[in-house]
């Protein structure tokens, strides 16, 4: 392992001034040390947009990289491949390997991409580097050594991260705040609602739905992050005689802002769009995200969603998603959360398979077979 520190220094002493990147655990330490120190860390909301910056930065005559995870390595493609490699842009950049070797000792979601990461670079012609759990500065030193030969000859080289390979840091948690707690408020919002379909994002929004307001016509998404408002959207649109919520978050929605448009254009009335704003993204390490500058309820309200308010009380949102559901929506309701304490429940894929969890959505929703395998 190498800590956070000397992976920081290491790359500060070779020149890089400029990072991006999108929260991994792998990637917490690193972070964190960034992010306390004013221009060198920049959140971005998804994995092609931090490219994209590290990209920029290095039009501008920086050293600069970016760290992800591989869950998210297919946002990368196209400014990789369509930017950075045609361009010859500088740019080193870390992926976690989640789902890597063995596919079995990781989540669900990582089972495609984790053994595929490798090969799909290679696909690419993008050199890549393994940083492993029991290596040390030297190792790391040694993986600089190789990639700085690969950016010189204007290749796009990788640094695949094993997991505990980077040490963390101790984060200091967000400063208290009002709201309701996310597993709190979900159970208002299902209640308020018990007859609609439910979509959970990613992340602990989806384990705390599991947990507190189980149905079967509820989808819980673990993995695709930030596309639970446009499969909502697809529900909503095939089934306009059901009410369907979307369990969203503040980071997750930010990675994919733009489905605001798309479902204020298509106006589906039966659309009830909850947003759980915690400011950070809690399920990789609490980094912040960027919502404290970002009003959802006016961003909804620009892209055509017919209402959107913000409650911070439990007869407030139970009062707010009854009145969007019985208008003719998209409706938008926000909601600052507390962070979350104590022991996360499980994900909801430890019970029930992805393709059980399929079936039993179907099933509520009355249709007579699953799709095949």
């Amino acid at each position: 392992m190498i800590s956070a520190e000397d992976f920081c220094a290491l790359l500060e002493a070779r020149g890089y001034t400029t990072a991006s990147g999108v929260p991994c655990s792998h990637f917490g330490g690193p972070i964190a040390l960034l992010g306390a120190r004013e221009g060198r860390y920049v959140p971005a909301p998804n994995e092609g947009s931090a490219l994209a910056v590290a990209a920029g930065a290095a039009l501008a005559g920086r050293r600069a990289y970016v760290m992800l995870q591989n869950s998210g390595l297919g946002n990368l493609i196209n400014p990789l491949t369509s930017l950075v490699m045609m361009y010859r842009l500088p740019v080193l950049t870390f992926t976690s390997l989640r789902g890597w070797p063995d596919a079995a000792t990781d989540e669900p979601q990582h089972a495609v991409m984790g053994p595929a990461t490798p090969r799909l670079l290679d696909a690419l012609g993008t050199p890549h580097h393994i940083l492993r759990e029991d290596g040390g500065p030297a190792a790391f030193e040694a993986i600089l050594d190789a990639t700085d030969g690969e950016l010189a000859a204007g290749r796009a080289p990788f640094v695949l991260v094993e997991r505990g390979a980077i040490g963390g840091v101790a984060v200091e948690p967000p400063a208290g705040k009002p709201g309701l707690t996310a597993a709190h408020a979900i159970r208002v919002v299902t209640k308020a609602l018990p007859e609609a379909l439910v979509i959970a994002t990613t992340g602990y929004t989806g384990r705390d739905a599991f947990a507190v307001a189980d149905r079967p016509g509820a989808f819980y998404m673990q993995g695709s992050m930030g596309h639970a408002p446009s499969l909502a959207l697809g529900v909503a649109l095939a089934h306009p005689e059901r009410t369907v919520v979307v369990l969203d978050g503040d980071g997750a929605l930010l990675m994919h802002l733009g489905a605001l448009s798309m479902i204020g254009h298509l106006a589906p009335p039966n659309l009830v769009h909850v947003v759980l704003d915690n400011g950070v993204h809690e399920s990789t390490g609490g980094q912040p995200t960027t919502s404290s500058t970002t009003s959802f309820t006016e961003a909804a309200l620009a892209a055509g969603y017919v209402s959107a308010t913000s409650c911070a009380r439990e007869q407030d949102l139970a009062r707010a998603v009854g009145v969007a559901d019985a208008a003719e929506g998209p409706a938008l309701v926000r909601v600052p959360t507390l962070p979350r304490t104590g022991e996360m429940p499980p994900r909801a894929t430890a019970a029930l398979g992805p393709e059980a969890m399929r079936d039993r959505f179907l099933g509520a929703l009355g249709a007579a077979e699953p799709p095949r395998s």
